[in-house]
């Protein structure tokens, strides 16, 4: 990093926009905050899985399932999906669909040779109570994943807010005592690792947090003093405004001559109180007045880069700063996610797959979405479960549907098929 740093310099960068090159992963560490938490739920979560994958492994037991599922009047609203044990959000999606088929898994232990093909690995009532309790509590971490996943819209602003909201989730843990506490206590030491001093964390984190003009530095020492107490609160909040000052007059020195240049005028808020649960609720209330007289609407649809484009002859400087921080992302997910796919299809299922069968597998995935359709890492598979019952020849369909993909080799087809769960 110091190379590249060096580099960068060189070709004419400023030192000040340099030392702000190395920005963390936020979904990266928000998945190793709460894989510390999970693992004392570990014997139940393996259960499960080792139940889901008893019956995916094989296309009778999935029919034999699924006509259990009938049977007891279960609406089937999702397949049910296995997990990358590295990912937790993976983790979540295969408990939350396992919960909907509990009855399923608890009638299919009358089956001789699913008690002799798992023997121990089959959950009782204490584990489908304990996954039951997991998910309710995954499910705020999971919305925040998915807030920060975003790829089709700007993130960076949001990023010192996830944090805040993290670390008052992970203190309401904490307070609540028992396994939830143990739980979050284990998550509380991974957070204060990464982002337990600023001194440690990239300043664009603030800086962007400042420049959505919703917020402004209205929550910041309020969020500063709650997460770090007063004490640290004051001179970490005076560092941020201090490093977005410099940051300002760097850029000032680079923009045009024709372009007047006016300092940042910082004007601190008075943060006496503090409330418990998330500084914005507690805050937003008393500062809306001022918010819709700047001219500034409280909706969710609010283009940021938009705000920036229309104001940029009066911030001409301030404005340039904006465009760049903002365009900083946050989160790696979307783009790392291009280059799992090819893991995700070839796995030691179908470890027979040729080359090009995998190409057309990942290309034929990609043709299939739309245009603009932002990436979702949830799985909605009902209109699987309607294309699979009609090729199987249910209501007299299949015949149809068969002509008009005889050309599709059958094997393809249906490893098409488990690609798109």
């Amino acid at each position: 990093m110091g190379f590249l740093k060096k580099k960068l310099v060189s070709w004419g960068s400023s030192t000040v926009r340099a030392k702000y090159l190395h920005m963390r992963c936020i979904a990266h560490i928000l998945n190793l905050v709460v894989q510390d938490g999970l693992k004392d739920c570990d014997s139940s979560v393996k259960k499960v899985r080792e139940v889901v994958r008893y019956v995916r492994n094989s296309p009778a037991r999935l029919k034999k399932f699924r006509d259990l599922a009938d049977w007891l009047s279960i609406k089937q609203r999702s397949s049910l999906c296995l997990d990358v044990p590295t990912r937790w959000n993976s983790t979540y999606l295969m408990l939350q669909s396992a919960l909907t088929y509990q009855k399923v898994f608890e009638s299919l232990e009358s089956d001789c040779s699913f008690k002799s093909d798992l023997g121990n690995s089959i959950p009782d009532f204490m584990d489908w109570e304990s996954v039951g309790s997991l998910v309710q509590l995954l499910k705020c971490f999971y919305d925040m994943t998915i807030r920060i996943s975003g790829s089709l819209y700007v993130t960076s602003n949001t990023f010192f807010t996830e944090i805040s909201d993290l670390y008052c989730l992970l203190k309401g843990m904490v307070e609540v005592g028992g396994p939830v506490g143990v739980m979050g206590k284990n998550m509380k030491a991974k957070f204060e690792k990464y982002w337990g001093d600023v001194e440690k964390m990239n300043l664009m984190i603030f800086f962007a947090n400042i420049l959505d003009p919703r917020d402004k530095l209205e929550y910041m020492p309020t969020q500063f003093n709650h997460m770090y107490g007063e004490e640290k609160g004051k001179p970490f909040y005076d560092k941020v405004v201090a490093g977005l000052a410099e940051l300002f007059d760097d850029y000032s020195t680079y923009a045009s001559s024709s372009v007047p240049s006016v300092p940042v005028s910082v004007q601190p808020t008075s943060a006496s109180s503090v409330s418990v649960g998330k500084p914005q609720d507690f805050l937003k209330s008393q500062i809306k007045k001022q918010r819709l007289e700047s001219g500034v609407e409280e909706e969710e649809s609010f283009d940021i880069l938009g705000w920036w484009k229309i104001n940029s002859a009066r911030f001409p400087v301030l404005s340039k700063l904006a465009r760049d921080v903002l365009a900083i992302p946050i989160s790696t997910v979307a783009s790392e996610s291009a280059f799992s796919t090819s893991g995700r299809v070839l796995d030691p299922f179908r470890s027979s797959l040729t080359p090009k069968i995998v190409e057309a597998l990942v290309c034929t995935q990609d043709w299939l979405r739309m245009q603009n359709t932002p990436l979702c890492i949830e799985e909605n598979l009902e209109e699987l479960e309607r294309f699979e019952k009609e090729l199987s020849g249910d209501g007299g369909s299949g015949r149809s549907l068969g002509s008009t993909l005889a050309t599709i080799p059958v094997m393809l087809l249906f490893t098409l098929l488990d690609l798109l769960t």
